[in-house]
């Protein structure tokens, strides 16, 4: 569970008497992280149900997030079947640990509670709730371009535009959020009265750019005997947050928030808007053409000839010209897609949230063939020789015939779902699961060669989002645990360990396979020798990016090699001696692994929807 750091902000804010017509006072409760999955969870949740359920002064209750721990659908459902105990409305969002690790492709919330968003009226009141992902991908949270266009649909619904509003959301309204600018900016235009959070567990008074913010805790218990919520009791003039012990007693008062008219007209910004001088210093890069979506992407574009393949939430597999970005067709599936399609001669081959492996035409976009599996397919399928090797969120990889869409074979019994892109070679196809395990078959007949755990049991550690690599018999993976481990791809025995340079999920290798490259957690890329028996370093950049933890891919493409960071900055390094040859900033959110077209140009996508050709135009 990620714990965000509070600043304590005692807020004197200026407010006049709230409009007529809302009632004098209303008590509703609070939850937040409940993170159903782990220990006790469950029963604290259970705790506190039944706890509001004996207080008949509770008129509705709102969640905030964090419902799962790791967002699994029977976690959902453990969620679901105790929150329909309460016995007066509730209205839920997620947050982060919902959507990270979503089997379902973020899916499943929707399916089980109706919607990811709320927006009802109590008291006069409008309490609207938003959720910011990140989604599919470890990063800061974000604003999906769809979901601020829902927002905007509902704030421009407002018959009354001084009516006080809540707004409810998971993450703080601060740099946790890579574009939390695009909320304060909206909520400034309308009478908001508070921005009410999760995510950091504890009770604190925010502000979030002259907005007031209250955090709320956590239900669970941690060290003590038993957890708790919030209550929150709004009267004429004010609204107060107080801590009830669930079961037990309601603590004292810890915030009172006056309500009434806001004006922010006068506030000015209290963090630094997304810096894009770095462009300036590399003035031969251009985008040369850009096309925004209005879809999160959250997958790797794939590249043939003079066209672009690209999938989003909206459950799109679209094609378009690389020359100018005209989009050519549009293949529509059930739900999202955040499969990184491969191309294998005339097909084109993904996945989609709707549980069906796609294989289509890549002249005009016409179905080939569709196969069914068991559930959602957020995992990138790899072709090699005709074949599809691909895994899915119901426990078992498939390895498909690619001319007729028919299963060779089936390797079952995963213990949760796959997402990553499997690699093939030597006779072995090799995959990570995010139930800690690495996965090597035999790519004749799917039988297990053998498989291999980092030894912790916390799920979310698995080296299930990088790409593995490989060089002659030596096989690489990085993950969470912070650790780079190389095996021998036959017999899987544990060739080399370290934790030295802090890598976490993006990993690529060299063409002629003499380097692997990693991205550290903090501002240096690197190579190292992939013949060496220890992590032998080729060379160290420091390319100066500050933190970063979004599992997207170096690539190298005629000598140079491309990587990401989760703030938008594409880098461009000579992949002989690490030297930085440029960096362009496209955005301020997650970019995904990049599809260089060669050594000046690269496509580029992230979750603003964007699609991106960058070029390098300088003659050097």
């Amino acid at each position: 569970m990620k714990s965000a750091a509070i600043t304590i902000i005692f807020l004197s804010a200026t407010y006049s008497h709230p409009a007529s017509g809302q009632t004098s006072s209303f008590q509703f409760a609070w939850l937040s992280d409940t993170h159903i999955g782990i220990s006790n969870a469950e029963e604290d949740l259970r705790s506190s149900v039944r706890d509001i359920n004996s207080m008949d002064s509770i008129k509705f209750v709102i969640l905030s997030g964090d419902i799962t721990e790791l967002g699994w659908n029977a976690q959902f459902d453990t969620a679901k079947r105790i929150l329909d105990s309460l016995n007066k409305p509730y209205y839920i969002i997620p947050g982060n640990h919902d959507t990270k690790w979503s089997e379902s492709g973020c899916t499943q919330f929707s399916k089980v509670w109706g919607s990811d968003r709320f927006v009802f009226e109590y008291g006069g009141f409008r309490f609207i709730g938003l959720h910011e992902g990140p989604i599919m991908r470890m990063g800061d949270g974000h604003f999906a371009p769809e979901d601020l266009r829902w927002m905007d649909s509902v704030l421009t619904d407002i018959p009354n535009k001084r009516q006080p509003l809540f707004f409810i959301t998971h993450y703080p309204l601060d740099p946790q959020l890579d574009n939390w600018y695009e909320m304060t900016e909206r909520l400034k235009r309308f009478n908001t009265q508070a921005v009410l959070v999760g995510h950091g567990h504890r009770n604190g008074i925010l502000n979030f750019e002259g907005i007031s913010g209250v955090m709320g805790r956590s239900t669970l218990r941690v060290q003590q005997s038993t957890g708790g919520f919030t209550l929150a009791r709004v009267d004429r003039d004010s609204i107060f947050f107080s801590e009830r012990v669930t079961g037990q007693t309601t603590n004292t008062l810890w915030h009172r928030l006056g309500l009434g008219r806001r004006n922010y007209e006068g506030d000015t910004t209290q963090f630094a808007r997304p810096n894009f001088s770095v462009n300036q210093r590399y003035p031969k890069i251009r985008e040369e053409w850009k096309i925004k979506t209005g879809f999160t992407i959250a997958s790797t574009p794939a590249l043939l000839n003079d066209r672009i393949f690209v999938g989003n939430s909206s459950g799109a597999m679209e094609c378009y010209s690389l020359r100018d970005g005209k989009k050519q067709w549009t293949f529509r599936t059930g739900a999202t897609v955040y499969s990184s399609p491969d191309i294998a001669g005339p097909k084109l081959v993904f996945g989609s949230s709707d549980g069906f492996v796609y294989c289509l035409n890549i002249s005009n976009g016409s179905q080939v063939w569709k196969l069914k599996t068991g559930a959602a397919v957020v995992a990138c399928p790899r072709v090699v020789q005709e074949i599809v090797y691909i895994g899915g969120s119901d426990g078992e990889f498939r390895a498909i015939d690619l001319e007729t869409g028919r299963v060779k074979w089936k390797f079952s019994g995963i213990g949760a779902f796959v997402e990553t892109k499997p690699l093939v070679d030597r006779g072995k196809v090799i995959f990570g699961a995010w139930d800690t395990y690495l996965y090597v078959l035999n790519a004749s007949d799917g039988s297990l060669a053998w498989k291999w755990s980092n030894g912790t049991p916390t799920l979310n550690l698995s080296p299930a989002a990088c790409w593995p690599v490989s060089f002659e018999n030596s096989l690489f993976i990085v993950a969470p645990d912070r650790a780079i481990t190389t095996f021998d791809l036959q017999t899987g025995k544990e060739l080399f360990r370290t934790k030295t340079h802090q890598v976490r999920e993006a990993l690529g290798i060299s063409i002629d396979g003499s380097r692997v490259y990693a991205k550290c957690m903090n501002d240096t890329f690197f190579a190292f020798s992939s013949s060496s028996p220890t992590a032998r370093l080729v060379w160290s950049t420091d390319c100066s990016y500050g933190y970063d933890i979004d599992p997207t891919m170096p690539v190298e493409k005629d000598g140079v090699v491309f990587f990401a960071h989760k703030n938008g900055t594409v880098y461009a390094l000579d992949a002989n001696t690490g030297t930085i040859k440029w960096e362009h900033k496209v955005s301020n959110t997650i970019v995904n692994t990049v599809a260089p077209v060669d050594s000046r140009r690269v496509m580029i996508t992230d979750f603003d929807g964007q699609i991106i050709l960058l070029e390098n135009t300088a003659n050097d």
